[in-house]
């Protein structure tokens, strides 16, 4: 997960961004929630790869089926 988010004190404030870029990952998960497609939010930052986005949801798929596990 290191290399595909970054939290460092001079780029944005210390919010977590995708690695490489001023893109915050909150920015990402809010486009989703308002319905966009990945695709879309790709085309609308360039600077996000695509490897980077995949990446962060297959992450946020183990930690939520590990919480899931957790909970039973």
């Amino acid at each position: 997960m290191k290399s595909v988010v970054k939290i460092d004190s001079k780029v944005m404030h210390g919010t977590p961004c995708f690695s490489g870029t001023r893109v915050a990952v909150q920015t990402f998960f809010d486009w989703l929630e308002e319905g966009n497609s990945v695709n879309y939010f790709l085309e609308q930052f360039p600077s996000v790869k695509r490897a980077q986005v995949l990446a962060l949801l297959e992450s946020a798929r183990e930690h939520a089926l590990a919480e899931a596990v957790a909970m039973r």
